[in-house]
């Protein structure tokens, strides 16, 4: 699906986040198209995570508006776990229950949060895990499954409740390195359904394939953004050249 620049799902003006005294994010100002995939990329404590988190107010913001799906979750008034229920939200470390076996981990927050029949719930979850590549482990428990098909089923989970919104906090980075291309493949499945993702990652080639736009932060602001051709290949600004020269 291509991207939809009429309809902006995130826009982020002037965003600030403080930690005490510590300014983390600085002056943070972007649109999120629908069915666009943005990557933010930069060094560790750039900011990266800290913003993705704000995104869905997993992080308390400190200054600027952030508009999802037309919420303005800025607003203290707002009901944010409603706001959250149409942003999936996947992270480095799975965040899996381990007392539960994959079927239910799945099946939960569509039956607690949107009130889905456990019957419904549950062929959700089967869908899903067909989309994955793990219709076999349904039963299975977490401690049963290696790091990539944890993840794999922690992008499941996310997608039975159905979001308009996939985030993704470095989901490759706990992995062994042989885990890594099952997981991107799901994304670059989910890329290509049209889903709207944010994703901060170091996989650059990654990037490359799959991102419509790449944003390039340090320092708590976003240094420069643009095509993965203009970002990766033709980067303008002398601090993105020196990060690249480091990881490409």
């Amino acid at each position: 699906m291509a991207v939809n620049k009429d309809n902006i799902k995130i826009h982020v003006a002037n965003l600030k986040k403080n930690f005490g005294e510590l300014e983390v994010l600085k002056d943070i100002s972007t649109d999120v198209f629908e069915g666009e995939v943005v990557v933010v990329i930069g060094p560790s404590g750039s900011g990266k995570s800290t913003f993705l988190r704000c995104l869905n107010r997993l992080e308390d913001i400190t200054g600027g508006t952030v508009i999802v799906d037309g919420n303005d979750i800025t607003d203290r008034n707002i009901d944010i776990n409603k706001v959250r229920e149409n942003v999936g939200m996947v992270f480095q470390h799975f965040n899996l229950f381990n007392n539960l076996n994959v079927i239910d981990n799945m099946t939960l927050a569509p039956v607690k949060l949107k009130k889905c029949s456990p019957e419904e719930a549950r062929q959700r979850a089967a869908d899903m895990l067909a989309k994955v590549g793990l219709s076999d482990k349904a039963e299975n428990y977490p401690v049963q499954l290696s790091g990539g098909q944890k993840q794999r089923v922690a992008i499941a989970r996310a997608l039975c409740m159905k979001p308009d919104i996939m985030l993704f906090d470095e989901p490759t980075s706990a992995l062994d390195p042989e885990m890594v291309g099952e997981v991107l493949q799901v994304m670059k499945d989910l890329a290509a359904d049209g889903m709207t993702m944010v994703i901060v990652t170091h996989e650059m080639g990654f990037a490359r394939e799959v991102a419509d736009r790449i944003i390039f932060m340090d320092g708590g602001y976003i240094v420069e953004e643009g095509s993965p051709e203009e970002v990766l290949m033709h980067p303008k600004e002398p601090r993105t050249i020196d990060f690249l020269n480091k990881v490409l």
